[in-house]
């Protein structure tokens, strides 16, 4: 068993039954999820020890998103619950050209209010093998990019590898600092990193031409990053994708299949399945044999309702393997 922690805002989603409008809907499916929670989740299911770095609010609601991370198996004791309000986002599913949207109610949250000064890290890396960020964080508030500088060190000294999804959203960064004045000192201390030229670009506030000279710029700048993580999506329409990822290192490159998703059920949370898949595999698998597990995981969350990838190993590896896709199982 592998121990990996997260760290993360977790918000309440609400969305309208089915493919229903926002102005039609007379009821909202409700769901708890946050892009690191959301690895850690899948993580979890797969037999691993994980525990999520958040805050709640110290009432009901609060209460009950820390039971639903212990449902998907994810250990809350470093969580912690303070005065004030949970994040929420509400969610429109498309269907065919028409695309989903997202609307953020997360403004000074308990998350974005949580510096982490109570967390005792000789604790909470004891034994830890893979601690994982995302942009999202560093985006929210002042606090929060503190405490993600405060947790990639504290991960450093353990020597402890550190994968983070820069995850670049340009409606979050609100609170008087822009992306290339935090996310360069996050990324030094990061050993594999999932991004995309685009993000690459905002992070750091450089011009690339290509995302082979992202490539070459990084390995150069960062001696401690070991691998680059790239995902392909081309969107046909909100139903129809077909998507692929690349795993680069120093010296080879890994490619895995590419998938064509025809039936999209949920495409919220894709990337948090790619990136749960991607750490257990790079924590159990060889390279190769890591972003196949990686991107079949991402494929098949696309079937799945919800922020959360729930499906076991085997599943991932058959799909890996082009074993028993779309067969009932008997």
């Amino acid at each position: 068993m592998k121990k990996i922690v997260t760290l993360g805002e977790v918000m309440l989603r609400l969305s309208p039954p089915g493919n229903q409008r926002f102005f039609q809907t007379h009821s909202f499916d409700v769901e708890f999820g946050g892009s690191e929670a959301n690895v850690g989740a899948a993580l979890a299911y797969w037999g691993n020890h994980v525990a999520h770095l958040t805050a709640f609010p110290d009432q009901e609601i609060g209460w009950a998103a820390s039971g639903q991370l212990r449902k998907n198996g994810i250990d809350t004791k470093f969580i912690h619950h303070g005065q004030g309000r949970i994040g929420i986002y509400f969610l429109e599913q498309g269907a065919m050209q028409r695309s989903s949207q997202v609307i953020y109610d997360r403004a000074n949250s308990v998350f974005a209010n949580y510096d982490g000064k109570d967390l005792p890290w000789d604790e909470v890396f004891d034994g830890v093998n893979w601690f994982h960020w995302s942009g999202i964080t560093p985006a929210l508030s002042k606090e929060c990019a503190g405490l993600t500088l405060k947790a990639l060190k504290e991960a450093r000294k353990r020597e402890i590898t550190v994968s983070g999804d820069l995850n670049y959203r340009s409606n979050l960064w609100q609170y008087g600092k822009a992306p290339h004045e935090v996310m360069p000192g996050l990324m030094e201390l990061t050993n594999v990193i999932i991004a995309g030229t685009r993000d690459f670009k905002q992070c750091l506030d450089e011009d690339f031409k290509s995302f082979t000279e992202v490539r070459n710029m990084a390995f150069e700048r960062y001696s401690d990053l070991e691998y680059i993580v790239k995902t392909d999506r081309i969107s046909h329409s909100s139903s129809n994708n077909t998507i692929s990822a690349t795993l680069f290192g120093k010296k080879k490159t890994y490619s895995s299949r590419a998938y064509e998703l025809t039936h999209i059920v949920d495409r919220v949370g894709t990337g948090d399945a790619f990136a749960g898949g991607l750490i257990h595999g790079l924590l159990t698998m060889k390279p190769k044999e890591a972003i196949e597990f990686a991107m079949a995981a991402g494929a098949i969350k696309h079937s799945v309702p919800g922020d959360i990838l729930l499906c076991s190993l085997q599943e991932v590896h058959e799909l890996a393997s082009g074993e028993a896709v779309g067969k009932i199982k008997r």
